[in-house]
């Protein structure tokens, strides 16, 4: 059970990936000692492997962050059961608190300190959005690089509201 844990955490730190500001990394760091659940109709793990399979309507919870993927692979290091990559895919949807991020797939490297979402990947805040080919995040600079990936059909597209229109989109 112990790389599930290190998994959801670790996947905690996705949704940092946003127009706005992410939260500073103190508030990230302490997340990690929050109960951490996982739902789905199945759960294999292979510790020949390395690695632990969920399929079927997963959601992952720990704090205020929400995975939900039709499947979640969590592979881990042989000794001390790191978790090296975490790969979820097929319906991914990353919610905190008013952010939601969208993609076919989501890959996390811990060792590279980054995450990877693909297929269709967006991310929204409120009317504020933005879109690619590929959404990359690293976790420890608290960066985000979105790329058309050289695809000449394909382009980066950010939608960023002004402040006051903000405020006034809820009056009448």
């Amino acid at each position: 059970m112990k790389p599930v844990y290190f998994c959801i955490m670790l996947i905690s730190l996705w949704f940092p990936v946003s127009v706005s500001a992410a939260p500073p990394a103190v508030a990230l760091k302490s997340r990690s000692t929050l109960p951490i659940t996982v739902k789905s109709n199945e759960m294999n793990a292979d510790n020949v492997a390395n690695r632990a399979v969920f399929t079927g309507k997963v959601v992952a919870k720990q704090g205020d962050v929400t995975i939900f993927s039709d499947k979640l692979v969590v592979s881990y290091a042989d000794k001390g059961g790191d978790v090296e990559k975490i790969e979820a895919s097929g319906n991914v949807r990353i919610i905190q608190l008013n952010r939601t991020g969208f993609s076919d797939q989501a890959v996390f490297e811990s060792r590279s300190g980054r995450i990877i979402m693909t297929g269709s990947p967006r991310v929204v805040q409120g009317d504020d959005s933005i879109s690619g080919k590929i959404i990359t995040y690293y976790v420890d600079d608290e960066k985000s690089y979105v790329t058309s990936d050289g695809d000449p059909k394909a382009r980066v597209e950010a939608i960023i509201n002004p402040a006051a229109r903000k405020k006034d989109a809820g009056k009448p």
